[in-house]
């Protein structure tokens, strides 16, 4: 029978059938930061289970952790607690656990990868949703609860449904300047936030092929924002090259083994999708999201929609509510909106591969005057020292840029780097519901290139202006 790599990854790592339809499913890896773990930490206690395995779990501080003057310590309580508690926790257990200070830290998605933690065929989960980045590397990864992460911890298991299978084919390749954050957020706007629901999302054909494992984790990250459980790309010489030679990746002892292994993660030639799109990546243009759903994306040079053009009654209120709440114009042009910041990082946009575009766009460019703060946060240790060693914070501090330590920063209002009411900001981050990035900020998704660009300008403009 033909199976897809979301089946074949599932049928490896499936213990039992549940009378509900569900399965118990094994965990290779559990990644665990400050947000989601102290309470399943705590039942554990309460119950006075032990950690079924330790070594397969790492944990790291990144949600709350400051990405500036960290000599001073958190100064927010309650980000405070959460840090602590999790280090304590860890010491308990005797977790590997990457210190603020540690060049390993960073946000969980960009180190798990970038240490070899991910391996193709793993089953790994995080109680995070953007977990599904991992899947660029072959591997089943998906977001759990805090229930679910106490459950794991103890058992290294997890009752889980079924997902159904999604394959979206691209073709052809990503035109100049149009970058994985474009085609992902095209995508969603495409098929919607719900699109995706209820399925794993393989990602294949040319455009894929042709891309880094940076940019497939791009859009494996920003699946979720596509309604679906995991995002998922078939291995290929591309995933071995970069998974070789990392700190944890397969010693030389049983790498061969474990590569005739990844080698099967494909689907197979005749397998069977429930649900299938297709894409022309050449059709694609720099995107730029003007609402407060991913799905409410437009090309750079296109307009906000007209709810008066809109037939379907729940989709039009959506549409008011939005324009109220980022105070847009219907028919207003996109290149037309002025921003106040700009954000460069989180786990969808913080590699370095993102950083190198960014800086291409701001060489020798001073960010407009109208820019009360524009930040490049790098998304761990290994990314801030490589970038350095390029050059690349030269670039972004010369440019007006603020250079800043590894952390989620503006992604979300968590921490110290968060919007003030009414402020406007282009972010390469995943989300833009009202209040993600502060309280009543405005959020605009964009790629790293667009961002470099909209800082400059002081505004979204095309590269051709």
């Amino acid at each position: 029978m033909a199976d897809t790599l979301y089946d074949k990854i599932w049928d490896e790592h499936q213990i039992a059938i549940n009378s509900d339809d569900s399965s118990l499913i094994y965990i290779d890896r559990h990644l665990v930061h400050e947000v989601t773990s102290p309470q399943a930490f705590e039942g554990l206690k309460i119950e006075k289970r032990d950690l079924w395995n330790k070594s397969s779990i790492y944990a790291v501080s990144d949600h709350n952790v400051p990405t500036n003057d960290r000599e001073s310590g958190i100064e927010d309580k309650i980000s405070k607690l959460q840090v602590d508690t999790l280090i304590e926790n860890c010491k308990e257990n005797d977790i590997t656990y990457f210190d603020l200070n540690d060049i390993n830290q960073g946000i969980v998605h960009v180190i798990g990868p970038e240490l070899g933690i991910t391996q193709p065929g793993m089953t790994l989960v995080c109680g995070d949703s953007h977990t599904s980045t991992h899947g660029a590397l072959a591997a089943l990864a998906f977001g759990i609860g805090t229930s679910d992460v106490e459950h794991v911890l103890a058992t290294q298991c997890i009752n889980v449904k079924k997902a159904k299978n999604m394959r979206i084919n691209i073709k052809n390749k990503l035109n100049q300047f149009v970058t994985p954050k474009d085609l992902i957020l095209y995508i969603i706007k495409k098929i919607g936030t719900s699109g995706g629901t209820g399925h794993t999302i393989e990602f294949s054909g040319e455009c894929v092929s042709n891309m880094s494992i940076e940019g497939r984790m791009t859009i494996c990250n920003m699946s979720i924002e596509a309604g679906a459980k995991s995002g998922i790309v078939a291995f290929d010489d591309k995933t071995l090259d970069y998974i070789v030679g990392r700190k944890h990746s397969p010693k030389k002892l049983i790498l061969d083994k474990a590569i005739k292994y990844w080698e099967t993660l494909h689907s197979d030639s005749d397998a069977s999708f429930d649900t299938s799109f297709d894409f022309d990546a050449s059709l694609i243009t720099p995107q730029v999201s003007w609402g407060t759903s991913p799905e409410m994306t437009v090309d750079i040079d296109g307009k906000i929609p007209d709810p008066s053009a809109i037939n379907d009654v729940d989709k039009k209120e959506s549409i008011i509510r939005a324009l109220e709440y980022m105070d847009l114009k219907p028919n207003q042009k996109v290149s037309s909106i002025m921003l106040d910041k700009v954000f460069i990082g989180s786990c969808t946009n913080s590699r370095i591969e993102d950083l190198r575009q960014a800086a291409s766009v701001l060489k020798g460019k001073k960010i407009a005057k109208n820019i009360k703060l524009a930040l490049v946060v790098p998304g761990s240790g290994h990314v801030k020292v490589q970038a350095e060693n390029e050059g690349l914070d030269k670039i972004f501090k010369e440019s007006g840029f603020e250079w800043r330590e590894p952390g989620c920063s503006m992604c979300l209002g968590m921490n110290d780097d968060s919007l003030s009411p009414y402020e406007r900001c282009a972010s390469t981050s995943n989300r833009n519901f009202e209040g993600r990035q502060g309280d009543k900020g405005r959020t605009h998704l964009v790629s790293p290139a667009m961002a470099a660009m909209a800082a400059v300008k002081g505004h979204f403009s095309s590269f051709s202006d």
